[in-house]
This record gives C-alpha cells, structure tokens and sequence, in this order.
C-alpha cells in the first residue's frame, strides 16, 4: 500500500533523504522515528505528493507520487504537523469546504461530513470556530480532513504532538480503529512509548538513511548481545552476590533494597543456570526477569544522536 523505492533528496550538498526504502502492507500501522532533521517529513511529503525526490520514486497502492499524483491524492490521507485555518470559519464548514475540495457533492458529501464528525467525537463542535479549539480538538479536526474523502492510506505526521494524556490516548484508539478498518498509516512521533503500543512495524531514521526496519520484537532480538536480568530476594542478599560474582557470564552487578540487576552475556540457558545457582545456595527468590527494553532503549541503541 505504501512504499518507497531508494528516495533520495537532497537540499543543496544536504541529503535530506539518503536511498530510504520499505513499504507498509495493507492495514497495518508503521511508525516512523528519529530526531528532528533526520529526513522524516521529507519522506512523508514525497508520498504525499507534496516533494519531489532527487532520486527513486514512492508509490500509493502502486501509483506512482511522482508520475501520477493525481490518482495518489484521492487514495490518500494526509496530516501535516501543523495545519492551517480560515478566520471566521466553524469545524462544519471546514470540513465542508475540504469534503468539495475532494469532489463530493450532494448526500455524499453531508453523509462523509456527519460520518468524520462523528467518528472524531466533533458532533458538538460542528458551529464552533476553530480559532476557539483546543489542541486536541483541532488536530481531531486536521485528522477528520484527512479522512473526509475516505482514503484507503493514512499519512499522520507528528499527530499527538503537544497533546494532553488523555487526548494521546483518544487518538491512538481512533488510530488503530482505522487499522481496523482497514486502512493503512504511516505515522511519526516523538513519543516512542505510544508507538511500541500501536504499530506493526518501526522504521528508525537518522542523517536520512534507514538504520532499521522491523517490528519491536524484531528489533529487540536484533540489539541483544546480552540480557539485563532482575532478581528480588527475601532476607540477605550476600550469598546472591557470592554467587553472581562467581559467574563468567555476570557484569555490573548493582543492588537496591534487596534488588539485584545484572547484565548476562550469552543465551538463555545461562540465565536458567544462573537461577538454579541461586535456589541450590538456598537464596529465596522472589522474582526473577529480564529487565523489558523499551522502544526508547532500542532507539538509543540503533542511533547515534547525529542531526544534519
């Protein structure tokens, strides 16, 4: 449904996108990360027609951005990072004023604007000025632009940006109803945590060149050299440490109220060894777990804190 082949572009001796490619398959949800600068909105405004590449081209249900932009339009949602608005203008005519740009008419045209209105929760707002929402409302309304002709991909940049908790989470269940629904979305944020809850597949971004492309799973097996591991013990935790000290596999032991974290070197027998060591001296442990890497930590991991 979405793809790009080897993008590049560039901006004077700048290479805003450097040979980006993946694609995102039906129904699914891609999130889209990396610092500010790294090629992200650049990406997304070459397949929503709105950029040139240098090099390569983009495809929306296998047209072309470049050569048939045209039909790309009508099969394509896009949300900016920041929209425009009319003085003087409510939430209903805003979206009338789009509904017509897209080439509704007649019942169609007021069943799609009751419909968007509806699904966005902008009923009660239909004769309120824009000027006069709040941030969560209005990027409701820029998220009910994008879908007012029904497009069959979504291209969201940067929507929960400067959202409140509750609006976040709002907008992440209407993200994934549309998955649901069957369409396809390609998303960037900065909140790496929202991400890891709602997308299929990541692809992380920096300098623009595609550093990963994977599910989370995927690249928290991919980064694993070694484990981060947490055992909880009741009563005195010496003989815990005796025994971890005395492993080749342990490093960075560190110990809190009772709390020891290690790190692991190889696989997983090695940590059911280690467990095992633990029960034979007769440690009471009360937990035992791998330490969760979080899309932040992947983050991290795969990028090297470079902007351009």
């Amino acid at each position: 449904m979405i793809e790009l082949q080897d993008v590049t572009r560039l901006f004077g001796s700048t290479r805003a996108v450097d040979h980006v490619s993946f694609m995102v398959p039906r129904g699914s949800v891609f999130g889209y990360i990396g610092p500010n600068g790294a090629g992200k909105t650049t990406s997304m405004r070459i397949l929503a027609t709105l950029e040139l590449p240098t090099a390569g081209d983009a495809f929306i249900e296998g047209l072309s951005s470049v050569n048939d932009p045209d039909r790309v339009r009508r099969r394509l949602g896009f949300m900016p990072d920041a929209f425009g608005s009319y003085s003087d203008t409510n939430c209903a005519e805003y979206l009338d004023f789009f509904a017509r740009s897209n080439g509704l008419v007649g019942r169609e045209r007021t069943r799609r604007i009751r419909w968007v209105m509806d699904f966005t929760g902008l009923r009660s707002m239909a004769e309120k000025p824009i000027t006069g929402l709040s941030k969560g409302m209005r990027q409701r309304l820029c998220l009910g632009r994008a879908l007012i002709h029904d497009p069959s991909v979504l291209i969201l940049d940067e929507p929960a940006a400067g959202l409140d908790p509750r609006a976040r989470i709002e907008l992440r269940q209407i993200i994934r109803s549309l998955a649901a629904d069957g369409k396809t979305i390609l998303i960037s944020s900065h909140i790496l945590s929202e991400l890891a809850e709602m997308c299929d597949r990541v692809g992380i971004i920096e300098q623009g060149r595609l550093l990963a492309n994977d599910t989370v799973a995927g690249l928290k097996g991919n980064s694993q050299t070694h484990l981060d591991l947490i055992v909880v013990i009741d009563g005195e935790t010496e003989t815990a440490k005796t025994i971890l000290a005395q492993c080749e596999q342990v490093s960075d032991v560190v110990e809190l109220n009772r709390t020891l974290q290690f790190r692991v070197a190889g696989n997983r027998q090695h940590q059911i060894e280690i467990l095992h060591r633990l029960c034979d001296a007769r440690v009471n442990v009360l937990e035992y777990r791998v330490v969760d890497e979080s899309l932040e930590d992947l983050f991290l991991k795969v990028t090297a804190g470079n902007v351009q």
